[in-house]
């Protein structure tokens, strides 16, 4: 449970536009929709994948790194790996069963599958979006236990995007889908208020100090 006295004191130390912006930017947060990256190489591309999470109001991603462990590239990410949660895993068996224990149907983006467009896609159902690497797409695991084969479709000559560029693009049309929905996105009550705190402590330099002089008081 969150300490509402704690929290209430700390947002003393924000100005009326940041209080303001977190407001904002909680009531568009979603965790109905998820992405998970899959051993992708080049350390850019996860990093431009978290960002666009940022911008399009999902809260968590989920990467795995089976073969490739590296660090987000802050500069790429613009900050986006502050406000957004990562969740890692070691194996892309752990992150698909951790997913749908969840809730999650698992939807493989791929432009080999002629399952369903994008423009065809079925917003009211809860989904994590995975992306594979970038020569070598999603692997054959990921393939096999996916609900739903996704697709941008294309009409030049290339066969494929780069994954930060259809992550953007995907989660631009769905996200959009789903807030003109009637489906409950939001996060709930204890989420907003649990990322607030959080969202503070990564804001506020002196947090640690200030909460334990708020404590020993």
């Amino acid at each position: 449970m969150i300490d509402l006295k704690l929290l209430e004191h700390l947002e003393t130390y924000l100005t009326e536009h940041r209080k303001a912006r977190f407001d904002n930017v909680l009531s568009q947060r979603t965790k109905y929709y998820t992405v998970a990256t899959e051993d992708v190489y080049q350390l850019h591309n996860t990093s431009a994948v978290i960002r666009s999470c940022d911008v399009f109001g999902i809260q968590e991603v989920n990467i795995i790194e089976e073969r490739n462990s590296k660090r987000i590239d802050r500069e790429i990410a613009m900050g986006a790996q502050k406000w957004v949660d990562l969740n890692r895993y070691q194996t892309v068996n752990d992150c698909i069963l951790d997913l749908k224990e969840k809730g999650y149907q698992i939807v493989a983006t791929t432009p080999h599958t002629n399952d369903c467009e994008l423009h065809e896609f079925d917003a009211t159902k809860k989904s994590c979006f995975f992306f594979g690497r970038e020569t070598e797409g999603l692997s054959q695991e990921v393939m096999d236990a996916a609900d739903s084969y996704l697709k941008i479709p294309m009409v030049g000559f290339t066969e494929s995007l780069n994954i930060s560029v259809s992550a953007a693009i995907i989660l631009q049309h769905v996200t959009t889908k789903l807030r003109q929905s009637n489906i409950n996105w939001q996060l709930t009550e204890e989420e907003m208020l649990e990322k607030r705190l959080d969202w503070i402590a990564k804001t506020i330099k002196s947090y640690d100090e200030i909460a334990d002089r708020f404590y020993s008081q």
